[in-house]
């Protein structure tokens, strides 16, 4: 409109006109689209639940836990627009994977191995008309490629393990883990049970959405009453062809930081987070500087970069009481570095604000990194949400793009090492 005031009659006659053109074209060509592409696939997005706390009073009254693997998946399929009617033809269900149960040692302990079963079935995606034999086709012919990528085992007692180690490492709790056979010791407090849930290839259009779910349940020994349930879930989505390009290599990191979200969430949810109103941000250093002014994505001229953030913690009446006042020196935090498929480094207990990575990390690579808080609450403690520019999206569990970034990093802070770099 500034522009318009300046120019006068002519100019607005001119917009206007164009206007009313675009418009009609719109009109004529709209079938044609319509036709050519098909909407975007509607996905529910995954719910955060911020109370879903194990409560202070059952986290101080359990102190001895036994960790068990569950059964193997309750459910599982695929779901969408696979092999659904095409122009001329319609196809029927396929079962791919599955696979025995085993026992394997894990740290010495024997625990059931089950392997989740990703089957093939009929489906619909929820859009009138279908496509072309030769798309639909393309569409399945990648569906099952990935389905079979996806029959590698994601196995209980691998998660159990997983949330073992995590809650070994609350100074006040003594957490143990055990076969479903072996006898459960006379002081235990609680059995904690631990399985995979459900697993789904919901394919639409020419996006599939995988989603791993896991159940936690925490019993009390002396009368068997439940202290804790919770269903966890973590999903990411992506064009079929990047799921199966570079050998399935989306679908590989997808397996990993599935199991990696959900055994760190369960014993987050258990024993280790608070909830606390806070804000966290990443800051410009001498050897991290922003990439166009942007602090979520930064470069560095070193392969031992120095990372620094900023804690903002939230004063008002939500806050909670023992927040409120916060001495800043009574704050320590824990920095992960990951790459595109796993976690490179770690560091806890920092004192400060920023910290100098003393691993050389690689030239001519993209990192992701992200840090939080702990608190030291009457003795116990806790942790605060890990950094993410978007902490509003359920968590880091809910992926836009996996062939980019896993869900679980991809609001992360990025870190770009320059090429030819050393360090210092």
């Amino acid at each position: 409109m500034k522009n318009l005031s300046k120019t006068g009659n002519y100019n607005r006659s001119f917009v206007s006109w164009r206007a009313l053109l675009m418009l009609v074209t719109t009109v004529l060509l709209a079938p044609v689209w319509a036709a050519a592409k098909e909407p975007a696939p509607q996905v529910e997005p995954l719910v955060r639940d911020l109370n879903a706390l194990m409560s202070e009073e059952n986290r101080s009254s359990v102190k001895k836990i036994v960790v068990l693997p569950g059964a193997t998946l309750a459910s599982s399929g695929v779901a969408g627009s696979y092999q659904e009617p095409t122009l001329g033809g319609s196809g029927g269900g396929i079962q791919v994977g599955g696979g025995p149960s085993v026992v394997r040692d894990i740290y010495g302990i024997p625990v059931g191995l089950s392997f989740p079963i990703f089957g093939i079935s009929t489906g619909g995606s929820g859009k009138s008309g279908g496509v072309s034999r030769k798309e639909q086709e393309f569409r399945d012919a990648l569906t099952k490629e990935l389905a079979e990528a996806a029959s590698a085992p994601l196995s209980n007692d691998a998660l159990a393990t997983d949330v073992f180690w995590r809650l070994r490492e609350v100074p006040t709790l003594d957490t143990r883990i055990f076969a479903p056979t072996t006898p459960i010791p006379a002081d235990t407090d609680a059995i904690l049970y631990v399985r995979f849930s459900d697993s789904l290839i919901d394919v639409q259009g020419d996006e599939a959405f995988l989603t791993m779910s896991a159940t936690a349940v925490m019993s009390r020994i002396s009368d068997g009453a439940p202290l804790y349930e919770h269903l966890v879930n973590y999903r990411d989505r992506d064009k079929l062809e990047n799921w199966t390009k570079n050998n399935n290599e989306a679908w590989h990191d997808f397996s990993a930081f599935s199991r990696h979200y959900l055994g760190r969430e369960i014993a987050a949810e258990l024993y280790e987070r608070v909830n606390v109103q806070s804000e966290l941000r990443p800051k410009e250093t001498a050897t991290v500087v922003p990439a166009k002014n942007d602090e979520w994505h930064a470069v560095s001229k070193t392969t031992t970069p120095t990372l620094a953030w900023e804690l903002r913690l939230g004063d008002g009446d939500t806050q909670a009481e023992w927040a409120k006042g916060l001495d800043p020196s009574a704050i320590a935090y824990e920095v992960e570095i990951y790459d595109k498929h796993r976690i490179v480094y770690a560091a806890k207990n920092i004192r400060e604000s920023q910290m100098t990575v003393d691993l050389e990390l690689e030239a001519c690579k993209t990192y992701r990194w992200s840090v939080r808080p702990s608190f030291n609450i009457d003795g116990d403690i806790r942790f605060g949400e890990w950094m993410r520019w978007d902490p509003d999206s359920a968590n880091g569990n809910d992926g836009k793009a996996a062939s980019v970034a896993a869900a679980y990093i991809y609001d992360f802070a990025s870190l770009e090492i320059k090429c030819g770099r050393r360090g210092g």
